[in-house]
């Protein structure tokens, strides 16, 4: 009697345990509690099986956290290298739309060093007299003036920056047509002088090279006046003026050959 009501209870459950699990949603195991029942088990199994696998694995793992982590370093460069190439495509675009938009002939030249004790006031570019550079010649990039060539050598060159004292050139108000002479400062600012106490200037008026210049072509960008002011002499006044090129970030730059 006993073996037959073992052998009903084996075939019900043969049967209804497929069932349960083909058709029961698993939210009903976890409410009959069936889930739970079987859950305690197997963690307590598995936990320390996972403990010593870990151990087992350790250093295959860990290598392959070293052979990955070189991996993204070496895919961090490659994407630095092509960032760099961009920006200097787009560089080289503006320097090439520049160029093509002006008449004079030109030269473009990259700058290899500065001078620590004059950051800002000069740059060394890898352009020289073998390029056909000279003395004097002006030096610009897309945004406007730059400098002046200072000193040649064969195959590279000094520019001194409009930045410094020494830096001089003819400038015109584009609005009101004032013309004066724009110098450099220690302080790493421009100055517009030579006007009279009537100059019709103002702040955030945009300064241009002049026609009076013998160095510069006619209407390139300079800065714009920031700052108006009574000179000492009474009968003037000077404009403070902010470059249009950021002369810290240069890279290349544009010498003109012909005016």
């Amino acid at each position: 009697m006993w073996r037959k009501t073992f052998k009903k209870a084996a075939y019900i459950g043969i049967v209804a345990v497929p069932f349960l699990i083909l058709f029961f949603h698993p939210k009903n195991y976890r409410a009959a509690g069936l889930l739970d029942a079987v859950a305690g088990p197997v963690d307590a199994w598995q936990g320390p099986v996972f403990e010593l696998k870990k151990l087992f694995y350790y250093r295959e793992t860990y290598d392959e956290y070293v052979y990955f982590k070189r991996q993204n370093e070496v895919l961090k460069a490659r994407l630095t290298a092509l960032r760099e190439d961009e920006e200097a495509r787009k560089r080289y675009d503006k320097i090439r739309d520049f160029r093509n938009s002006q008449s004079y002939g030109s030269i473009v030249a990259d700058v290899i060093g500065r001078d620590p004790s004059d950051w800002n006031a000069s740059l060394i570019i890898d352009r020289g007299r073998a390029e056909g550079l000279k003395v004097g010649q002006p030096v610009v990039n897309p945004l406007g003036v730059v400098g002046r060539v200072f000193e040649t050598g064969e195959h590279t060159a000094k520019v001194v920056l409009l930045s410094d004292p020494t830096f001089a050139v003819a400038a015109v108000d584009q609005r009101s047509r004032e013309n004066g002479l724009l110098t450099g400062t220690l302080e790493g600012n421009l100055r517009f002088e030579y006007l009279t106490d009537k100059a019709d200037v103002k702040v955030g008026d945009v300064l241009v090279t002049s026609g009076l210049s013998t160095a510069f072509p006619e209407g390139i960008l300079i800065g714009r006046i920031t700052n108006v002011s009574a000179s000492a002499n009474v009968h003037s006044v000077d404009c403070l003026v902010t470059p249009a090129v950021d002369l810290s970030q240069l890279e290349e730059v544009i010498i003109i050959k012909k005016t």
